[in-house]
């Protein structure tokens, strides 16, 4: 795929040019193997993308399913249904006119030494008796996703709902109708209405707000008018740890979503860390007046952040990365300590190279009269290579970001002059302003596009250098790094209201915005079959209401 600034032996991604095309040459006639482990937005989008004329490629995952996990809060209360935003990997795989092979398994060990994959299958149905397997592969990709983290806190995998597939979202739309139900029986004390009629959402992202926008709105809307008596006890509270909800949203957009949810009865409490769940009770340590509270609910649900799955950390451990919460890739999605893995999505996070670590070469090679000064037409000149190399400093290293960058050191920065020190400490400021990639479907989508592409650009037997300069050493890389564009986010805010932020400092919530986050999830659906389903199920809901059916 790319060159690493430092190559290993036995891969063409690594070394020269000349190397990769030697290597190539004298490869096997048969297809190398690539193994892709997963079904979601990383993994279909390398099944999507790559050339399966140039490589065997096999799909091992649990579920025979993409799903649409966007719309998941939806599908917890009836607004659409789970096979709306679910697609077959294997019709995919025939939409896709690829000659991929999917099979049925949950991937339960790596051996990154053997280049092996130890599979298992998880239906009910065994016929040979054995449920294991060992698959071989040349390139594997890991995009098994994470699992929700319960951040160690008791009662939480025993008593709470989490909301991460489509038997989640089942399980929690029957539990809220029998706490309806159970509360309409005659033996059922007003004390206990109350207990089974709340409804509690910890998490304050984009997840726990949508679900708890449509917990609202499935309550107003249809179930107040189905259980009247019910009505005075209904409630709906979102707990959030930190000092305020969507925090990973612009700050007008989180006001706004907070000050949208008080209007609606939704009771949000900030700054409140939950320390224990019980069948009937949640307990929190409220930050702010330096006390316990104890809820009493009828569903909890767990919508907070991200934890590894068993996979991932035995991979983990096994490379000697157990102390991190993700796979350590670098900027072309490798796993480092690794040979010929990728991973991407969830379980995987992209570590930039640092600026100053290479602060040597870069000097050297902006500083072209050999004076030890850079001038502001020395950096201008280098950095627009640099910054093919360092996609994560693009924005810094435009015109305008140069300038501002170099406003520290003079009050006109066409006429300033850099020794390696004020350098050092100009690179500095741009690292310390690199964030790590958020943990979204967009960003496995995008990563899972890109893998594709590289790989189909290694397997070419007509190599063209097209990558950026090699800091260390001559030549280029064989490919760019990942680069990740931002096109926006969405969340619902329920009534009918939604909010946005998109590039260049544009925020917008209200009305026609729902309608603007309608067109764009239904556009972004994987097959004329999904999108037409999920519209189905928009306009049925609006003229005859959610179903509310315990099915």
């Amino acid at each position: 795929m790319a060159l690493a600034d430092a190559p290993q032996k036995s891969s063409p991604v690594e070394g020269t040019v000349q190397q990769a095309q030697e290597q190539a040459e004298k490869s096997e006639d048969r297809k190398k193997r690539v193994v892709i482990l997963g079904s979601g937005w990383g993994a279909t989008a390398v099944m999507q993308g790559l050339d399966t004329s140039l490589y065997e490629t096999i799909i091992v995952s649990p579920r025979n399913y993409f799903l649409f996990t966007p719309l998941l809060p939806g599908v917890c209360v009836g607004t659409v249904e789970g096979r709306s935003i679910s697609e077959a990997v294997r019709k995919m795989i025939v939409n896709a006119k690829s000659s991929a092979k999917y099979q049925e398994a949950e991937a339960i060990s790596i051996d990154p030494k053997n280049q092996q994959v130890l599979c298992k299958d998880t239906s009910a149905i065994s016929v040979t008796g054995k449920d294991s397997f060992a698959l071989d592969y040349d390139y594997l990709v890991v995009a098994v996703g994470a699992e929700t983290n319960t951040f160690g806190t008791p009662g939480v995998k025993e008593h709470a709902y989490f909301l991460k597939e489509i038997d989640d979202a089942d399980k929690i739309r029957e539990k809220v109708i029998d706490c309806f139900e159970t509360a309409c029986l005659p033996s059922t004390t007003e004390e206990e209405k109350r207990r089974l009629l709340h409804f509690i959402v910890v998490g304050g992202g984009p997840t726990g707000c949508e679900f708890a926008a449509e917990l609202h709105d499935l309550v107003e809307e249809d179930l107040k008018r189905l259980y009247p008596e019910c009505a005075p006890y209904t409630k709906v509270t979102l707990v959030q740890s930190a000092d305020h909800i969507l925090n990973t949203f612009d700050q007008r957009i989180s006001d706004y979503a907070t000050k949208h949810f008080l209007r609606s009865d939704i009771n949000v409490k900030v700054s409140c860390r939950v320390i224990n769940v019980t069948d009937r009770t949640l307990t929190i340590w409220d930050k702010w007046k330096k006390q316990k509270e104890e809820l009493e609910f009828g569903v909890t649900v767990w919508a907070t952040g991200i934890g590894t799955r068993p996979l991932v950390s035995d991979l983990m451990e096994k490379i000697g990365q157990s102390d991190r919460r993700a796979l350590l890739t670098d900027e072309w999605l490798r796993v480092k300590g690794t040979q010929g893995i990728y991973a991407i999505g969830d379980c995987a996070t992209v570590q930039q190279r640092s600026l100053v670590e290479d602060v040597t070469y870069l000097f050297k090679l902006a500083d072209k009269d050999g004076d030890g000064k850079l001038t502001y037409d020395e950096l201008a000149k280098v950095l627009s290579e640099v910054k093919e190399r360092f996609p994560q400093v693009e924005h810094h290293l435009s015109k305008s970001g140069l300038r501002i960058l170099l406003h520290d050191f003079a009050e006109d920065p066409s006429k300033i002059t850099l020794d390696i020190d004020a350098f050092t400490k100009a690179l500095s400021k741009i690292d310390s302003q690199v964030k790590a990639l958020p943990a979204t479907a967009q960003v496995a989508s995008q990563e899972g596009t890109y893998l594709a592409k590289a790989l189909n650009h290694m397997a070419e037997r007509n190599i063209v250098p097209e990558g950026p300069m090699r800091i260390r050493g001559e030549g280029r890389h064989l490919c760019h790094p990942f680069r990740y564009k931002h096109f926006g986010q969405f969340t619902t805010l329920g009534g009918g209201e939604a909010s946005v932020e998109l590039p260049g400092d544009w925020v917008s919530s209200g009305r026609s915005t729902m309608w603007l986050w309608y067109s764009v999830y239904a556009s972004k659906q994987v097959s004329w079959r999904t999108r037409c389903l999920v519209v189905m199920d928009w306009m049925k809901a609006a003229l005859f209401g959610r179903d509310s059916s315990r099915m």
